[in-house]
């Protein structure tokens, strides 16, 4: 049976990913944006937008992106990261012509656990209990994301 391809983020400083592939084995970890001594504030943008366009343009490329959708930041700085990757995300995504789809954290949350106000350490345990191993958070919200994305696909795939 072939997969269609998807890719999961969790968006951020530090952004979680999980790839499921055409043959449909879960890839999955996270990965560090964080702004880095003598860098101008867009170079995490810059590597950011590397980095995905690697995912994307890899082949097979993936036929859907899901990115979780965060209504509420900590901070301002957090904020404005967060809407710098998004919208890195989504220009890529319309230049490559790459569905894409927000998905809020109460969503994810309760498909992972049951409660949509889940914490963290819920999440990472209902993550693991599915079979995978996240090195932290940001992974863990990504595998959760892209469960949820894989349910909501029709059972045929292409």
């Amino acid at each position: 049976m072939t997969y269609s391809t998807l890719l999961a983020l969790d968006l951020g400083t530090t952004t979680g990913w999980a790839l499921r592939n055409r043959h449909g084995l879960i890839l999955s970890g996270s990965q560090s944006f964080k702004p880095q001594r003598f860098e101008g504030g867009g170079m995490r943008f810059l590597r950011f937008t590397r980095w995905l366009e690697t995912i994307l343009l890899s082949e097979p490329r993936p036929r859907r992106v899901a990115f979780e959708e965060v209504r509420r930041h900590a901070g301002v700085d957090a904020a404005h990261a967060y809407g710098g990757f998004l919208g890195t995300l989504t220009a890529i995504c319309e230049q490559y012509a790459i569905p894409y789809q927000g998905v809020p954290v109460g969503t994810i949350k309760r498909h992972a656990t049951g409660k949509g106000n889940a914490s963290k350490d819920l999440v990472i345990s209902a993550i693991r209990a599915l079979g995978h191993n996240p090195t932290d958070d940001n992974e863990a919200d990504a595998l959760a994301l892209l469960h949820w994305a894989i349910q909501q696909e029709p059972t045929m795939h292409a």
